[in-house]
């Protein structure tokens, strides 16, 4: 009987029926192509509920996430330019925008960000790595305020950026888990916050034209500003100058935490270089915006300069191995951070395996 049955099936595995068997589908890609609703289906929440909500595709190979934190109660709009290849898992590179957040509409198209400012969807085409912008957190120096801000309200940025947003990439896209992460201008502080509050997340970082010292008057009062330019009350985040959580928050004394970390560190002088011209990225023949990159980034990134040769003093007293890039020329404009984040590449694709 059961002879006869084996029989059977060899009979009609001879027709179309048995022929092939259907290949295995990639869980979030359909023909080499990422499927939105297939990453919002396969991402799992993070552990404390934070949860991926929507996916689209976006311009050019942008898919354009929300992504609810539970931290801060209420979505947050994240950027991803995924890997080529959907069917490898790739490591992950966040990068953070400057003091805007990467806009003032909360539309990413309609900002100043590494989006629309950089070549950062070209550069990333060809390379192995899912490229992972967060939209928002002006003036938040992306941390986890103590208290919610009349004007700014509630500020869980290290939260979000260290685990609530991390298993929602990782889950939704078969990431491999590996991380490192980049910011210009007030996130040049905050790469280094991120690591030293999630040890081992972030396997590598850089910081462009930044001051990370908080500690110090200095420090606090370069902070406060930027919390302000937005109008936000800077007591809300870390309390009055000199509380305690100031120094917590300080990466240039608790640079010995980061050993093991892959860092690059860039700035210009503050001193006009071969962008600051009218032709050059972003001017666009404007006079007056010649005028506002050489007088405003000048004065801006010759304070950086001073405040990342004290970093690099640093890092060399505690025998910390770190790339410090202190250009001779430059000023704090996108054109300088596009050509660090192609110079930063070697030293964070090492440490990403990519």
């Amino acid at each position: 009987m059961l002879a006869r049955r084996i029989l059977r099936i060899a009979a009609l595995c001879s027709t179309a029926l048995c022929t092939s068997w259907p290949a295995a589908a990639d869980p979030v890609a359909d023909a080499g192509q990422y499927v939105p609703q297939r990453i919002v289906d396969a991402a799992r929440p993070a552990s404390d509920g934070a949860r991926l909500t929507a996916a689209a595709r976006g311009r050019g190979r942008v898919l354009d996430l929300t992504v609810h934190s539970a931290a801060m109660a209420r979505s947050i709009d994240v950027a991803v330019l995924p890997a080529p290849d959907p069917a490898r898992p790739a490591p992950t590179l966040y990068l953070l925008n400057g003091v805007d957040g990467g806009t003032d509409t909360g539309r990413w198209v309609d900002g100043s960000n590494w989006l629309t400012r950089t070549d950062v969807e070209r550069f990333f085409a060809d390379k192995q790595v899912h490229v992972v912008i967060p939209i928002g957190g002006a003036g938040s120096l992306y941390a986890d305020w103590q208290t919610d801000d009349p004007v700014l309200g509630r500020q869980r940025w290290t939260t979000f950026l260290t685990r609530e947003l991390p298993p929602i990439i990782d889950s939704g896209f078969g990431a491999s888990g590996v991380n490192a992460v980049a910011g210009l201008s007030m996130a040049s502080s905050a790469v280094f916050r991120l690591a030293l509050a999630a040890p081992g997340l972030y396997r590598g970082l850089a910081s462009y034209s930044g001051c990370v010292r908080t500690g110090d008057p200095a420090g606090q009062a370069m902070a406060a500003a930027i919390v302000a330019s937005r109008r936000g009350n800077p007591v809300n985040m870390w309390g009055p100058p000199g509380d305690p959580a100031w120094f917590t928050h300080d990466p240039y004394l608790r640079a010995g935490e980061l050993r093991g970390t892959a860092v690059y560190v860039s700035t210009g002088s503050g001193r006009a270089g071969a962008l600051d011209t009218l032709g050059g990225p972003g001017v666009d023949g404007s006079p007056a915006k010649l005028i506002d990159q050489l007088v405003i980034g000048g004065v801006l990134d010759a304070v950086t300069e001073v405040c990342t040769r004290q970093l690099r003093d640093r890092f060399r007293a505690l025998g910390l191995p770190a790339v410090f890039d202190i250009r001779s020329t430059g000023t704090h404009s996108w054109g300088y951070w596009q050509q660090d984040l192609h110079n930063s590449w070697p030293v964070l694709a090492a440490a990403l395996g990519a």
